[in-house]
């Protein structure tokens, strides 16, 4: 049976008026949490003109108004943070696209929709991430989860294929039409049809039947105690069209009239006044303003530098891994003299912005100083160096990406402002109301703040922190330190210089930019 189709304004007056008229000596914590993904969606599209839903929801509730992904600022990364609430050195993603040997000994694999995912064995799969998710910390404590998402990114919250216990046998996974466990697959599909995969944009369709998979199948019996609904959009049409386009403006806004229907789902269960809504982004977004081929720029440079090896990779060769706005580059036996000579020709490019590497280089910050040294990260990584300038539809970011992306279309994960600073809006019994969370927060935080809303203890404890400033009756205004990061070195007749502004709050680091370029010597 389809919902009532009711109003934003109305339903957020239905939300927020009980827990206003409440005692606040019975409420307690909220009794299930939703977290809802817009993928891609930058804070600055957050208006009642492109999303009257989400803005009448940041209204009443909580907008975090200083809010940042991890780094690389991408979609698998992002998504593996918000499951985990760990850095990804902890959690073991640093990228959406890695060069395993033991997974692929010739090319790179999507870290979120691979075979080997799927490996009988399951020894990827247990390796992929790490630590637990907050989907199986719930499940341990007893309590049905509920995921659904029209990217494969949202497989990562709930990653078993074997459903021995009663309650993972009952706690559904849907990423982009597949199922687990399958023997929920046939009624979803007889409910709802088929995945709908049309090559158009926005994506509105699919994220509608995602959507329906979640509030009309998953939920159909009750809402349970924690659910994840991950949209494609804005994310898929940005990178088609730009940030801004008419395109992107109309899946903004199919992305508002999901999160519409999530709240009548609620309000039809008598849920939605006892549940807490977290609308988050991934990532922010910019627009390309030159298209590279940068594994072509080191051939012609003299680097045997490929894409996919024909054979079994050799010393002296570099991978080239595209992240759109960054590159990854793994050298084969890690030479260190290969390497230098790398960190050279990438301190003399007019692309390069910050130069990360796995062991400390002249003029580069190192994996370590942004989380991702893991053991099977790269020797290098450059985010692309990046503008304010605005594009043809007057939103402020470009920076150049490497192969896939033409000038004028959508990309990201670099350290522009424009990636690193994502959306956050919370609203529900747990948390104040009508309130601008001004400190720094980031995606590693949402984890530990719904198991604290849940009452719940992860098994070690997570990198984030509670978000304990915009909790109900909150008096905690913890303090935020800058630092400002700088590295240079001489690069024949001139200096390479690059830059990285961070914050901290507790333990917890938040990275807000970081840039670099050669910049003439300054005369004696």
């Amino acid at each position: 049976m389809r919902l009532r189709q009711i109003s934003a304004t109305a339903l957020l007056l239905s939300f927020v008026a009980p827990i206003l008229a409440a005692d606040p000596a019975v409420r307690g914590k909220a009794e299930h949490v939703v977290v809802v993904v817009w993928d891609g969606m930058r804070p600055d599209f957050v208006t009642p003109e492109n999303t009257p839903t989400l803005a009448a929801l940041a209204r009443s509730g909580v907008f975090f108004k200083n809010h940042h992904p991890a780094y690389p600022s991408s979609t698998n990364v992002n998504g593996a943070v918000l499951a985990t609430g760990d850095y990804p050195v902890h959690n073991g993603i640093i990228s959406n696209q890695e060069f395993r040997p033991e997974v692929d000994p010739l090319k790179q694999f999507d870290t979120a929709d691979f075979a080997a995912l799927d490996a009988p064995d399951g020894t990827i799969n247990r390796n992929l991430i790490v630590v637990s998710t907050v989907a199986e910390i719930v499940q341990k404590a007893g309590y049905r989860t509920a995921v659904a998402g029209s990217k494969p990114v949202a497989q990562l919250a709930d990653r078993a294929r074997k459903r021995e216990s009663e309650i993972a046998q009952k706690s559904v996974v849907v990423f982009r039409g597949k199922v687990l466990p399958r023997t929920a697959e046939t009624a979803i599909t007889a409910a709802l049809g088929p995945f709908p995969k049309h090559e158009v944009f926005p994506r509105s369709e699919e994220n509608a039947w995602t959507t329906r998979a979640l509030t009309e199948a998953l939920w159909k019996d009750d809402v349970p105690k924690f659910s994840l609904l991950w949209l494609s959009e804005p994310d898929l049409t940005q990178h088609e069209t730009a940030p801004g386009s008419p395109a992107s403006l109309a899946a903004i806004k199919s992305d508002d009239d999901n999160l519409a229907k999530v709240l009548a789902a609620l309000q039809a269960k008598n849920a939605l006044t006892t549940t807490d809504i977290f609308v988050v982004s991934d990532h922010g977004f910019s627009t390309v303003d030159r298209a590279l081929d940068v594994a072509e720029l080191l051939r012609a440079a003299s680097f045997d530098a490929i894409r996919v090896f024909t054979g079994a990779p050799k010393p002296g060769q570099i991978m080239v891994v595209s992240l759109g706005g960054s590159v990854e580059f793994y050298v084969i036996g890690h030479d260190a003299k290969l390497t230098q000579k790398l960190v050279d020709f990438l301190q003399h490019s007019d692309f390069a912005g910050v130069i990360l590497t796995r062991e400390k280089h002249e003029g580069t910050f190192t994996l370590a100083q942004v989380h991702l040294e893991s053991a099977t990260a790269p020797d290098v990584i450059v985010s692309c160096r990046w503008s304010d300038t605005p594009n043809k539809f007057g939103v402020a970011g470009e920076v150049p990406s490497d192969i896939g992306k033409n000038v004028g279309q959508g990309t990201h994960s670099t350290f522009s402002p424009h990636d690193m600073n994502n959306t956050l809006v919370v609203s529900g019994p747990d948390f104040r109301t009508g309130w601008s969370d001004k400190l720094p927060t980031g995606n590693i935080d949402i984890a530990p703040t719904i198991l604290r809303i849940l009452g719940l203890e992860p098994p070690v404890p997570m990198d984030g922190r509670v978000l304990s400033e915009a909790l109900r009756g909150s008096l905690d205004e913890p303090p935020a330190r800058e630092t400002n990061l700088e590295s240079h070195c001489d690069a024949g007749g001139g200096v390479w210089r690059q830059t990285l502004r961070l914050t901290e709050v507790g333990h917890v680091t938040y990275f807000l930019e970081g840039n670099g370029g050669r910049v003439p010597k300054k005369e004696p």
